[in-house]
C-alpha cells in the first residue's frame, strides 16, 4: 500500500496521543540505542530525542513518501526503508518502540516474541496497536465491500480482526518477560470537518482498498458508499463536532537481564 503523509497527517494530533502515552511508560533513563520500527513519517522523533538526547534513534519504515518527509523534518536521527515484518537490528537494542504499525502484519505468534529477541538484556519492547476493527469505523468498510460490485475484488484482502484480545498477547509473552505490562485505553476523539471518520480511516486502513479500486467512477463509488454508511453511524454533534471512540491495544515487556 502506497502512503500519503498529507492524508495520514490530518489528524496527527489524534495519532499522536496514544503514542505519547506509551512512550512515557517507558521506564529507561539513558538507553544508547532506540529503534522506532514503522516510523512513518517520523513525528516521533522529536519527542523520544527530547527524552533521551544521547540515544541513536533510528526510524524504520517501508514508505519512501512517509521516510522522504522525515528525512527533511528530523535529520539528526537515522531512517532506513525496509519490510517491517522482516528487518531486525544488527545488534540487540535498549528500546524497540512500535506505535501503530503491527496490526498490518499477520503472525503476531511469531512476529511479537522474535521483536522481543532484538531487544538487549534488561531492554523493553513497546507497542501500540488499534483494537477498533469491530467499531463502525471499521465494520463499515467491509459492509461496503461485501455488499457491492467490487465484492470479488477487494474481500480476498479484508482481515477482520487483525489485532488478537489482550490475554493472547500476555499468553504469548508471559513466559518469555521479565516484565509485561498490557492494558487497553479507549480515547474518546472529538473530530471537526464534514466526514471527518471517512478522512481518519482514509489516512490509514480504508486506503488500502481505494488504491485496489479503479481510479474514476468505481473507487468514487465505493469512497460514497462508505461516507454514506459511516456518517450515520458517527452524527454530528449539536456542536457540529464529531464523536469518534477509538480503543488502542499497549504491551510493554522486558527483556530478562
Amino acid at each position: 500500500m502506497s502512503w500519503d503523509p498529507t492524508q495520514y497527517l490530518k489528524f496527527a494530533g489524534e495519532r499522536l496521543r496514544p503514542a505519547i502515552d506509551l512512550l512515557g511508560r517507558v521506564p529507561l533513563t539513558n538507553p544508547e540505542t532506540v529503534v522506532d520500527l514503522g516510523c512513518g513519517a517520523g513525528n516521533l522523533s522529536p519527542l523520544i530525542l527530547q527524552r533521551w538526547p544521547r540515544a541513536k534513534l533510528t526510524g524504520v519504515d517501508s514508505s519512501p513518501a512517509m521516510l522522504a518527509k522525515a528525512r527533511t523534518d528530523y535529520p539528526q536521527a537515522s531512517f532506513v526503508e525496509a519490510d517491517i515484518a522482516t528487518w531486525r537490528p544488527a545488534q540487540p537494542v535498549d528500546l524497540l518502540y512500535t506505535n501503530a504499525a503491527l496490526h498490518w502484519l499477520d503472525g503476531h505468534e511469531t512476529l511479537i516474541p522474535g521483536l522481543l529477541e532484538c531487544v538487549k538484556p534488561g531492554g523493553w519492547l513497546a507497542i501500540q496497536m488499534p483494537r477498533n476493527f469491530g467499531a463502525p469505523s471499521h465494520t463499515c468498510i467491509t459492509d461496503t465491500i461485501e455488499q457491492g460490485p467490487w465484492r470479488a475484488k477487494l474481500e480476498p484482502h479484508l482481515r477482520r480482526a487483525p489485532v488478537a484480545e489482550p490475554g493472547v498477547y500476555w499468553r504469548m509473552l508471559q513466559g518469555r518477560a521479565a516484565s509485561l505490562e498490557i492494558w487497553e485505553t479507549e480515547y474518546l476523539q472529538v473530530l471537526s470537518g464534514d466526514h471527518p471518520v471517512a478522512e481518519y480511516t482514509k489516512g490509514t486502513w480504508l486506503k488500502q482498498f481505494l488504491d485496489r479500486l479503479e481510479a474514476g467512477p468505481e473507487r468514487d463509488a465505493f469512497e460514497a458508499d462508505y461516507r454514506r454508511r459511516v456518517g450515520a453511524a458517527y452524527p454530528k454533534e449539536a456542536d457540529g463536532r464529531t464523536l469518534f471512540p477509538f480503543r488502542r491495544l499497549f504491551i510493554l515487556a522486558q527483556k530478562p537481564a
